[in-house]
C-alpha cells in the first residue's frame, strides 16, 4: 500500500498559486514583485503547502497582464530582475517549498522580436513561426474562428496581405506549433528555467496548441445564449484538442524528463474523456496533472459533486493517472463568493481531503471574496472587450493580498494606490487578524493542512463515496493501512442525523471550531473529519 513518502511531492502537497501582481509590493509602485514574494515565503511555509506557483512573471507589455511574453528568458523589470527571481528560490527552497512558473507556449506578445521579425515579409525565416493564411475570397478572415477575448481570431497584415492568428488578443499571436524550429525554441525556454531550479510549470492553455490544418470553419453552438461570451457561440472543434497537440506534448514531457523530479500541469478545460488521456500512457506519458476544473463547473450540490468525485477517481484508476484539484484561480470567480460564505468552509475541506493534488488560490486561505471593480478602474482586457458580459470581466478575483488592517492592507506604501482596489472588508478579513483568532478561516485551512501531514490516509489513501439518505450530504472515506476517516460535507441548511453511517469515533475536526461526538447530527453547512475507531 503506497505511504505519502513514495509519492512525488506534486501527488503528496498542496500548490499555492500567487497572482505576482497582487501578493505584495515591495517597490513601491502599487504592483506586486519578486522581492515582496519572496518576504511573504515563510508566512506561505505556514500554511503547510508544498509549491507555490507564480503567474506569468517574463518580459511583457502587459497587456494581458503576463501571458503576452515578449522575452520568455528574463523578468519583467515590473517585478525585478533574474536576479531577483534566483534570491526567490534559493529562499523558497531553503523553506522546503518548490516553485512553479506559468509557461505559456500557445502565443507570444506582438511585440516579441520572433514575430517583428516575422511581419517583416512573407520571407522572413521567422514567418512560420506564426500562423498566417490569406483572406477570404470576399477579403475577409480566412474562417470564422473567434477569440476567447471577442471579435475574429484573425488580425489583418496589410503590409503583406495576410491574416494572422491570435485565439486571444491581436497582441498575443499564435504560435505556429507544427513548425520544428518553434518546438526546439520553447523546449529551450523550459530548460532555461529548470537549470535556474525552478521545480515545475503550469502549461497555459496547452489544449490550444495545434489548429485544424485545413482551417475549417467551426460549426454553430446551438445551446449558446444571449449573455455569454462571443467565443461560446462556435463550437471549437478546430482550434481545441487536436490529435497533433499530444505528440507536441510528448515532447515536452520529453524535455522535462532530463531533468530529475521536475513536472507539469496542463490547463485543459475539457470533459473527462478528453481531460484524462493528456497525461499520457506509461509509455508515452504527457502532463502529469490533467487540471481538473470541474468543482468549479458544476454546481455547488452534494449529489452531482459525489457524482464526478466517484467518476474522476474510477478513471484516474483506470488510466493510472494521479487525480487533482481546483476550487478557483485568477481566471474564475472566488470560491467563497460563488458557494457562498455559508458553505465556504465545507468547499475548503472538499478540496483539502479528496484524493489527488490540490490547488489553492492565493487570499482563498483567508475567506477573501470577490471585490466589485468601479468601471473606471477595470483593467481586465477580456472584459474591457466584451463590457456586456458582466462575467467576462477576471478582476473581482485578481484583488490585492489583504496581509494587515493597516493602510491597503499591507499590500504596498499607505501612500500608493494599488493596481486593484482593495475588499471593503479588508481590515477584518487580513492575515494579522485571523493569526490572532484561533477560530479563524485562516487558522481553519491550517488545521485542515495540519491533518494532512498527521494522517497519510488523507494524502496516499483510498478514496470510497458512502450514501448517507441524504440528497444535501456528501460523505466519504479515506482509508490506508487499518487507518479509516470520514469526511462528512453538508451542502445544506438542515441538521442531518448520520449516527448509523459513521459509527463510534473520534472527530478530528469540525468547521464549528468544536469537537462533537463522532455519531451527533451534523449541523448545516458543517464539515467535520471523523476516525474511525
Amino acid at each position: 500500500m503506497t505511504q505519502p513518502s513514495e509519492l512525488k511531492w506534486w501527488q503528496r502537497g498542496i500548490i499555492y498559486q500567487i497572482y505576482p501582481r497582487s501578493f505584495q509590493d515591495a517597490s513601491g509602485d502599487g504592483v506586486g514583485d519578486l522581492r515582496g514574494i519572496t518576504s511573504r515565503l515563510p508566512y506561505v511555509a505556514s500554511l503547510g503547502v508544498e509549491a507555490v506557483w507564480l503567474s506569468p512573471i517574463f518580459v511583457s507589455p502587459m497587456r494581458d497582464f503576463g501571458y503576452d511574453v515578449a522575452d520568455y528568458c528574463d523578468i519583467d523589470p515590473l517585478f525585478g530582475t533574474l536576479e531577483d527571481f534566483d534570491a526567490l528560490v534559493a529562499e523558497a527552497h531553503r523553506l522546503g517549498l518548490k516553485v512553479m512558473l506559468d509557461y505559456v507556449p500557445n502565443h507570444t506578445s506582438s511585440d516579441h522580436p520572433w514575430f517583428q521579425e516575422a511581419l517583416a515579409g512573407k520571407d522572413s525565416p521567422k514567418r512560420d513561426w506564426y500562423v498566417w493564411r490569406d483572406p477570404a475570397p470576399d477579403g475577409g478572415p480566412p474562417n470564422n474562428w473567434k477569440s476567447f477575448f471577442g471579435g475574429d481570431a484573425w488580425t489583418f497584415d496589410p503590409h503583406s496581405g495576410q491574416y494572422y492568428l491570435h485565439q486571444f488578443l491581436p497582441g498575443q499571436p499564435d504560435l505556429n506549433w507544427r513548425n520544428p524550429e518553434v518546438r526546439a525554441a520553447m523546449a529551450d525556454v523550459l530548460r532555461f528555467w529548470m537549470r535556474r531550479g525552478v521545480d515545475g510549470f503550469r502549461v497555459d492553455v496547452i489544449w490550444l496548441l495545434a489548429e485544424d490544418a485545413e482551417f475549417r470553419d467551426e460549426p454553430e453552438n446551438p445551446e449558446w445564449q444571449p449573455g455569454q461570451i462571443e467565443h461560446a457561440r462556435l463550437l471549437h472543434i478546430y482550434t481545441q484538442d487536436q490529435p497533433e497537440t499530444h505528440t507536441y506534448i510528448r515532447e515536452l514531457r520529453q524535455v522535462l524528463d532530463e531533468f530529475d523530479d521536475r513536472m507539469m500541469v496542463g490547463e485543459i478545460y475539457l470533459p473527462l474523456k478528453q481531460l484524462l488521456p493528456y497525461a499520457g500512457t506509461p509509455e508515452a506519458p504527457m502532463v502529469h496533472l490533467p487540471f481538473n476544473f470541474h468543482l468549479i463547473l458544476l454546481p455547488w450540490d452534494a449529489r452531482e459533486i459525489r457524482a464526478f468525485a466517484d467518476e474522476y477517481d474510477a478513471a484516474c484508476r483506470a488510466a493510472g493517472t494521479w487525480p487533482n484539484w481546483v476550487l478557483g484561480n485568477h481566471d474564475q470567480p472566488r470560491f467563497k463568493s460563488r458557494v457562498g460564505a455559508d458553505q465556504y468552509r465545507v468547499a475548503q475541506t472538499l478540496l483539502l481531503t479528496l484524493r489527488g493534488t490540490p490547488t489553492a488560490y492565493y487570499g482563498d486561505e483567508i475567506g477573501m471574496h470577490d471585490v466589485p471593480i468601479p468601471p473606471e478602474r477595470r483593467v481586465d482586457p477580456a472584459g474591457l472587450q466584451q463590457p456586456d458580459v458582466p462575467s467576462a470581466g477576471r478582476d473581482p478575483e485578481r484583488t490585492p493580498m489583504q496581509w494587515d488592517s493597516g493602510p491597503n492592507a499591507g499590500f504596498t506604501a499607505p501612500d500608493v494606490q494599488p493596481w486593484l482596489p482593495l475588499a471593503d472588508d479588508a481590515d477584518r478579513v487580513n492575515v494579522q487578524v485571523e493569526e490572532a483568532d484561533p477560530t479563524s478561516d485562516l487558522n481553519y485551512f491550517r488545521a485542515l493542512t495540519a491533518l494532512r501531514r498527521a494522517h497519510p490516509a488523507l494524502v496516499a489513501g483510498d478514496y470510497r463515496s458512502l450514501d448517507t439518505e441524504h440528497a444535501d450530504v456528501f460523505a466519504f472515506e479515506r482509508a490506508l493501512a487499518g487507518e479509516r476517516l470520514v469526511v462528512l460535507l453538508n451542502f445544506g441548511g438542515e441538521e442531518r442525523a448520520l449516527g448509523p453511517l459513521v459509527g463510534e469515533g473520534q472527530t478530528l475536526l469540525s468547521s464549528r471550531n468544536d469537537h462533537p461526538a463522532s455519531t451527533a447530527p451534523l449541523r448545516p453547512n458543517e464539515a467535520r473529519i471523523i476516525r474511525r475507531q
